[in-house]
């Protein structure tokens, strides 16, 4: 690392600011969109986290690094999730952080964050007003597109909305875990580990398919839409099977991506947000209990539900700024929510969420 911290890099954005740092982790260029997050442990699951695919990570938590990198540890034996990832690989394009903990120390610490990114060519800065930074891409709509450049390199601006993404974090063949009780199928556009390990600890069969696998012909008791990357709109085919699974009257659930889904699925639609929801302490409500919860969300696109079916209802809204946050119906066994319930490494107020689908395909199956 003692070489490291001398060599610089900087950070462009697509309107021409420039940000000089020092580099650390590969020292490559990248480029692609800057989002920030605001929490303050779970960078190991955010880095691995398939919703950030194609995305620069703005850290506003000012020392990131600290208990460095937990080892590869599976929790099963076959078809392997990992014990403290979100995903089997590093899922950012770049990470921008302000300050860099030299001496990583935890009791789980199996390689510093430096050589991590190093090991998987992902280049890092620090140095950088990272708050600043996330001030300047909230009045952009929550996110820019830029660049980490090193010497005299340039790269194009790269802009991953305009991509389906979910080709290249999804599986590519239908996948079996576990041996429960419950059938779920999963279908999976990006699905982060802890929704895998959230089903597995309530007694489910996991059926997971690629996000454009016909299952309209699969058995099972429960669907459930994974969260992913990019823009919804650019998701036709899964929409129509995922109303031909309406049609079965089994139980649904949608989480981030797939709220926006089966919203559309259900006569909804999606737009860019004017700010996104980019952090782990977004308040929303419950309009069936009006219960407050915190969550944490990584998105620029919400589901307008004004045109929705009949029978459609908003279950959450967000308190910040009034947006649908999740849907239902009100006598099918149909809900969706736009926040992580598995969120890892928290908050954990939605969780009750998988218990509240479990329930639904219970009570189908007896």
């Amino acid at each position: 690392m003692k070489n490291y911290h001398k060599k610089k890099g900087k950070l462009v954005f697509e309107d021409g600011s420039t940000y000089e740092s020092y580099i650390f982790g590969s020292i490559v260029s990248t480029s692609g969109e800057v989002v920030f997050t605001t929490s303050m442990t779970g960078y190991v699951e955010s880095i691995t986290d398939p919703s950030y695919k194609g995305q620069i990570l703005v850290y506003t938590y000012p020392s990131i690094g600290n208990y460095g990198i937990p080892p590869p540890f599976v929790t099963t034996k076959t078809n392997y999730i990992y014990k403290f990832y979100e995903s089997n690989k590093v899922q950012i394009s770049g990470l921008v952080i302000s300050y860099y903990s030299y001496n990583p120390y935890h009791w789980n610490i199996y390689q510093s964050l430096h050589k991590y990114l190093l090991n998987n060519k992902i280049p890092g800065l620090y140095g950088i007003d990272t708050r600043f930074i996330a001030r300047k891409l909230r009045k952009k709509g929550g996110s820019m597109l830029g660049k980490i450049l090193v010497g005299k390199e340039d790269l194009p601006f790269y802009d991953p909305n305009k991509y389906n993404l979910s080709d290249k974090v999804t599986i590519n063949k239908k996948v079996l875990y576990g041996n429960g009780k419950y059938r779920i199928l999963l279908l999976d556009f990006g699905v982060k580990n802890n929704i895998l390990r959230s089903l597995l600890k309530r007694d489910c069969t996991i059926i997971r398919v690629p996000w454009n696998y016909d299952f309209t012909k699969e058995k099972y008791d429960g669907l459930l839409i994974s969260n992913g990357p990019g823009n919804p709109k650019i998701y036709k085919k899964p929409i129509y099977y995922i109303q031909q699974a309406m049609k079965k009257k089994l139980p649904i659930f949608g989480i981030c991506l797939g709220n926006q889904l089966l919203g559309v699925a259900a006569g909804g639609d999606t737009y860019k947000l004017k700010y996104a929801h980019r952090s782990h302490n977004q308040p929303v409500m419950c309009l069936k209990t009006g219960k407050n919860f915190i969550t944490s969300q990584n998105h620029g696109y919400g589901l307008d539900p004004k045109n929705m079916y009949k029978k459609w209802k908003i279950f959450f809204i967000n308190l910040n700024d009034n947006t649908c946050e999740g849907i239902f119906h009100e006598e099918k066994p149909f809900f969706s929510v736009q926040f992580h319930p598995e969120a890892t490494s928290g908050p954990r107020d939605t969780e009750f969420l998988f218990d509240f689908f479990i329930n639904l395909v219970d009570k189908v199956i007896k």
